[in-house]
């Protein structure tokens, strides 16, 4: 009995600094994704692959937080799990930059409260020949200056109005 509550104990152990490895991990992940966003930077690399002398900027904004941090060097990019490096585009980088979108949105929304505005669609072709389009609200806000903000930026099959119409209430009531 007492080898089997040693067991727990370890387990238990393990799993908690396991966690506390992954919240590390992923605590670096975002900070990156932050700052490269609020610079208006770009995340990604022409090659960032392991010999490449610059791997992108995001991968290089955590192994820059890791150069000044013992813990966190000790959990990312190498040194972490194959299955949890927190650094693939396709996955971790678009899942923060989704959270931190969502939270400027809601405080565009409260900006807004009840005040009136308009919304402004442009819809123009980008480099790949796909429609697309813009959506900015204008509004006037608590201390009477106007303002534009950005919204969103959608592919869509087409540029008619039913289309255009369509997605719009689709952002809209999805948000």
């Amino acid at each position: 009995m007492a080898q089997s509550q040693h067991i727990d104990k370890v387990l238990a152990k393990q799993s908690s600094q396991q966690v506390a490895n992954n919240r590390l991990r992923l605590k670096a992940s975002v900070d990156a994704v932050r700052w490269l966003t609020f610079q208006n930077c770009p995340l990604r690399g022409n090659d960032e692959s392991i010999d490449s002398i610059n791997r992108g900027n995001f991968i290089e904004m955590v192994k820059l937080l890791a150069s000044y941090n013992e813990d966190v060097k000790n959990v990312v990019l190498e040194n972490a799990p194959q299955n949890a490096q927190y650094i693939a585009l396709s996955i971790i980088q678009k899942e923060i930059l989704h959270v931190i979108a969502r939270k400027v949105l809601c405080v565009i929304r409260e900006e807004i409260s009840d005040a009136k505005f308009c919304i402004l669609v442009d819809e123009s072709r980008d480099e790949s020949k796909r429609e697309q389009m813009a959506i900015v609200f204008r509004y006037v806000d608590k201390v009477g200056i106007v303002q534009e903000c950005f919204f969103d930026l959608v592919h869509v099959p087409d540029t008619s109005a039913l289309t255009l119409k369509n997605e719009i209430s689709s952002i809209f009531f999805s948000t």
